[in-house]
């Protein structure tokens, strides 16, 4: 190993940070340009990414990006031909692997970042610098625990990926010199399971940007109760769907609002005159300083929840489910609001409701602890360690 620049392979481009993947891998990527050279190369979603290189290219010192396939009977197919799991195969494109070997061969390389496992079969074996491998998050688990209420040949499906990307995370990480988790409870579930190592790398939030005051509220009925994600994620969809259903017939006098791009059939269906579905927005900071409550009651979620950390820094009231609050570390009832089932959700996001001081107070506990506790130059100053 003679190089000191590094390669990061990221399974999305890094911009725009809108959705939560993109969000950390840009910020990571920031923080390496700080330290050394970085060459990103990264698989497009579409074409229609290719507008926001320019903005990656101006941090890196090189950029390389092809669209990758986006059927999922390809992925299949190159999953039985290659033996890596489906979810995997999926962002795998040939020009790119080979746009890593000619890399690695330039002999400028000392330190190779994957982003998310989906990138872990980029990096060569005896690949002659130091892999740092950031998981995120453990997605054998999540792909388990999916497959354990779906039925028929879905969950078998899910059931078969989940054991298939076990066995790629635990090969992954034995080759790896370090690996890395979005939260503690991420990185203990892989230690147990696999009897490896593995360190925690939290997300943040830059609390200049979302801040109260930071945007105009969004012009919106009263009280609002608002959700952000990425509508057409299967765990977001299982959210709204269910809270419109279970917890809003108790909230007659409130407005939910579900805010985030590619709702899906099923989402858009939800709208009535007490549910709006926007669609893609510019910016969600409107929604979220209009919004009198923010709600995230998700029942699958892995790592960190950039939407509630987001709605923490906004100032506001956040009531999430033990899933959605799992590896935040704030302090139950006074910065962060847990309620593990509708009944539950609809009676604490009721009595914020009904005071809106004591939701006031509860936001402003919220962002002080973001400020405090989540900035990203904070959660991110490890990498200096990380990079050799």
């Amino acid at each position: 190993m003679s190089g000191t620049d590094i390669l990061f392979l990221a399974h999305r481009l890094p911009w725009p940070p809108d959705r939560g993947d993109r969000i950390r891998s840009w910020h990571m990527l920031e923080a390496l340009a700080k330290l050394r050279p970085v060459h990103v190369v990264t698989p497009l979603d579409s074409a229609e990414d290719r507008q926001h290189i320019a903005k990656v290219e101006s941090v890196a010192a090189s950029v390389t990006t092809a669209v990758r396939p986006s059927s999922k009977g390809i992925a299949v197919a190159r999953a039985l031909l290659t033996g890596l799991p489906a979810s995997v195969a999926l962002f795998s494109v040939p020009v790119l692997h080979q746009a890593v070997r000619n890399r690695l061969a330039s002999g400028e390389i000392g330190t190779v970042f994957a982003f998310s496992g989906q990138m872990a079969h980029y990096v060569p074996l005896g690949v002659g610098a130091r892999f740092i491998m950031d998981f995120v998050d453990m997605d054998s688990a999540k792909f388990a625990q999916q497959g354990a209420s779906a039925h028929g040949l879905s969950g078998l499906a899910l059931r078969h990926e989940a054991k298939r990307l076990l066995a790629f995370e635990t090969a992954t990480a034995r080759r790896a010199d370090a690996a890395l988790f979005v939260s503690e409870a991420e990185a203990a579930l892989f230690r147990t399971t696999t009897g490896l190592s593995a360190q925690t790398l939290e997300n943040g939030v830059d609390a200049a940007h979302f801040a109260p005051d930071a945007v105009e509220p969004a012009d919106a009925p009263h009280p609002l109760i608002v959700f952000t994600g990425q509508m057409d994620y299967a765990p977001n969809v299982e959210a709204v769907t269910g809270f419109v259903r279970d917890v809003l017939p108790s909230l007659p006098t409130a407005t939910f609002a579900i805010v985030g791009r590619s709702p899906t059939a099923a989402v858009r269906a939800l709208a009535a005159p007490n549910v709006i579905v926007t669609g893609e927005v510019p910016d969600t900071r409107p929604w979220l300083a209009a919004a009198d409550v923010v709600v995230a009651p998700l029942a699958l979620a892995r790592g960190i929840q950039n939407k509630v950390l987001e709605a923490m820094a906004m100032g506001k009231a956040v009531v999430a489910s033990p899933a959605a609050a799992d590896g935040i570390d704030a302090e139950a009832g006074a910065e962060l609001l847990v309620a593990d089932t509708p009944a539950a959700q609809a009676a604490v996001i009721g009595t914020l409701l009904a005071d809106p001081l004591h939701a006031r107070a509860i936001g402003t506990a919220a962002r002080d602890l973001v400020r405090s506790r989540y900035s990203w130059s904070a959660c991110l100053a490890p990498l200096a360690g990380l990079v050799a």
